[in-house]
């Protein structure tokens, strides 16, 4: 094995820091600053030091050798792309606030890539003539750009981010199916190494667009995703993603529909507790403008609704709620008491649970005023059933009607079948072995390089400090010399000796720095062996504990540098 270098923490461009920064909320934010991994360098955008930068690479090294397993061919595309193929796509509208757009001097207009799915169709249409040349997988690690409105939670969420995405290209629908399948196993494999504990769940392909899609998702209470997971089946979903279908229920006892006097109930629960009725009685009417048109909402009354599924159903349409002015221009719409009978140019939309058959007590369309037996298909017309309450905790699996669990997580990958949108739009076609064209059909694929640091980071640190698997540690073992002139050079020649042998030795050399502080840093960095060069060394006997499980083991200097370049 090739000699590794010995890092010195006398000479490493890293302070490590007592309290949390003041602007951090989550775990990894607090102990990538405070260990010297990473620094703040504007809202949104982080500069990684010495020991982030190995932390880092270390997981890139482990997703390239995934990727190059399955056949991927590595390439690097530019970050700074022209307007006009996102044009043809629509994502150059799509993508809204958050793409960062800009023009050069001649006034020309450019993007910072969020994704490359355009790019690398326009390469593999230059590259690519004939059936010949597919199926092939093209990968790239690479910056990212996104104008988040609120970067928050360190490198989580920020503006500017270290991402693999990788592209496929076959001639037919099971080429990709077979395509994704091998991603989704390196995925597995990825994660399984990395040391991450993570869920595949159903997702939503949003601005992407295409068919499946799926989601790798780690548990963590920094996550910005909620997830459902079966506790009696495989069922497991992001709750953005999750459906139910449409059950018909039987009508045909239900009265006719009437009107009430409800004086001073605008609200669920007022109405509620004026009628003495569940809110699950009732049918709450949420109304919201779809690129300046009325659309109204309906859901059971003790349900919210969920406005990011909205927004997604509805995209790239803009979706705001209606404003006092709206109601003033349309006296028909009565706040507080609309009902979905009876209603006028407006496209009314509404859960699953709202099914035909369902009866309710709703708004009657007069203030202080409601029906009830309004029955869904016979008192009204639903234009069109979107899944849009917000999913709860007990929800019934919709696979096998148990009560979800719902939990918090932080994505770290997603992969699609993107199928044909963006070879449709920038017209990528080869030839087949017919001689005629076909249409290429395409997946799209990602990893959070920088986001799965700052996901270990929130699942293995402890109360200490970060505790890094030795897969992408910045180091496989941080010796300490307690302070005194014997210590100090027993720590730098075990540290030679291990070097010498391969292994990755980060060593605190620091003079006039107390032994109380270089054994608390060398929890807060977290690699997963220390190694003490304390009050035996005199005698060649040093400490070796075990940064995770904290077990202790006094070693002669010979077993130490045995046990630790066995493995």
């Amino acid at each position: 094995m090739a000699n590794a270098p010995v890092q010195r923490m006398s000479q490493l461009m890293a302070k490590t820091l007592r309290d949390d920064p003041a602007d951090a909320e989550v775990l990894s934010h607090k102990l990538l600053v405070r260990a010297g991994y990473v620094r703040r360098t504007a809202a949104g955008i982080w500069s990684w030091l010495p020991l982030g930068k190995k932390v880092l690479a270390n997981v890139e090294r482990v997703v390239r050798e995934e990727m190059d397993a399955i056949g991927g061919q590595e390439v690097l595309l530019p970050a700074l792309l022209p307007r006009e193929p996102y044009e043809a796509t629509g994502r150059w509208d799509e993508y809204g606030q958050e793409l960062f757009r800009l023009q050069d001097r001649k006034g020309g207009d450019y993007l910072l890539g969020p994704t490359h799915e355009e790019i690398f169709t326009l390469l593999v249409k230059d590259q690519a003539s004939s059936y010949k040349d597919l199926p092939v997988i093209l990968y790239q690690i690479q910056t990212k750009f996104r104008d988040e409105a609120r970067p928050r939670a360190g490198v989580l969420r920020g503006r500017e981010f270290l991402m693999k995405d990788s592209y496929s290209f076959d001639l037919a629908d099971e080429g990709l199916a077979q395509s994704y399948a091998l991603h989704r196993q390196a995925y597995q494999r990825i994660f399984e190494r990395l040391g991450l504990d993570y869920r595949i769940c159903a997702a939503t392909a949003g601005a992407m667009g295409g068919s499946r899609s799926e989601e790798f998702l780690a548990p963590a209470e920094a996550g910005e995703d909620t997830f459902a997971d079966c506790p009696n089946c495989d069922f497991a979903a992001n709750t953005e993603a999750i459906t139910y279908e449409l059950k018909q229920a039987d009508a045909a006892g239900v009265p006719a529909a009437e009107d009430i006097p409800t004086p001073d109930t605008p609200t669920i629960e007022t109405l509620a507790a004026s009628l003495g009725v569940p809110a699950s009685a009732t049918l709450k009417n949420l109304l919201v403008k779809v690129d300046g048109e009325i659309v109204a909402v309906g859901v059971p009354g003790d349900r919210e609704v969920d406005l990011g599924k909205v927004e997604a159903h509805f995209a790239p349409a803009a979706v705001e709620m209606v404003t006092e002015a709206d109601f003033a221009s349309r006296p028909d719409l009565v706040r507080g008491y609309v009902g979905p009978q009876g209603l006028e140019k407006v496209k009314y939309v509404a859960d699953p649970r709202v099914a035909p058959g369902t009866a309710w007590i709703t708004g009657a369309n007069r203030a202080d005023t409601h029906a009830r037996n309004v029955v869904a298909g016979r008192d009204f017309e639903v234009d069109q059933y979107v899944d849009v309450v917000v999913v709860e905790d007990g929800d019934p699996c919709p696979k096998c009607g148990t009560g979800l669990k719902l939990d918090r997580a932080i994505e770290i990958g997603h992969i699609f079948q993107l199928g044909r949108k963006y070879t449709d739009a920038l017209k990528l076609d080869v030839l087949g072995q017919n001689g005629k064209p076909v249409r290429v059909t395409m997946g799209s694929y990602g990893v959070g390089v920088s986001r799965a640091v700052a996901a270990l980071a929130e699942q293995t640190a402890d109360d200490k400090g970060l505790c890094w698997p030795k897969e992408v540690a910045p180091a496989d073992v941080h010796v300490v010399a307690a302070g005194k002139a014997l210590q100090t050079e027993l720590a730098l020649d075990v540290s030679d000796r291990l070097a010498a042998a391969g292994v990755r030795v980060l060593v605190d050399d620091r003079a006039g720095v107390s032994p109380g502080v270089k054994f608390t840093d060398s929890e807060l960095i977290g690699v997963p062996a220390i190694l003490v060069a304390g009050r035996r060394a005199g005698e060649g006997v040093v400490e070796l504990k075990d940064r995770r499980t904290g077990e202790r083991e006094e070693l002669t200097v010979e077993e130490a540098v045995a046990r630790l370049t066995a493995h």
